[in-house]
């Protein structure tokens, strides 16, 4: 994480913080910083696992769509996208009259 952060440079950016936040505020300053990198990596790791699914689920349906052209799953996905779109057209029409 600290790539090219040396001992030196690391003992100078605590001592640093330990003059602006203060010896009592320090340890709390440390686990709210913690806690964020903890969530971001979370919430990162969760994103990168969607777009992993949702780029698997998109190959599979071309491999069944050249194989099988009037599959199943093909057919399901494309009604999911006309019902998606009817149901965007009827909210938009409903929100232009507000």
């Amino acid at each position: 994480m600290f790539g090219n952060i040396g001992f030196p440079e690391l003992i100078l950016l605590l001592a640093i913080a330990l003059l602006v936040f203060g010896p009592k505020k320090l340890p709390e300053v440390g686990r709210s910083i913690g806690k964020a990198i903890r969530e971001f990596r979370r919430t990162s790791e969760e994103i990168r696992e969607k777009i992993e699914e949702e780029i698997e689920l998109e190959e599979l349906k071309e491999v069944e769509a050249e194989t099988h052209p009037s599959s199943p799953l093909i057919r399901e996905s494309r009604k999911n996208r006309r019902s998606f779109t009817r149901s965007s057209s009827r909210n938009s029409r409903g929100n232009q009259g507000g």
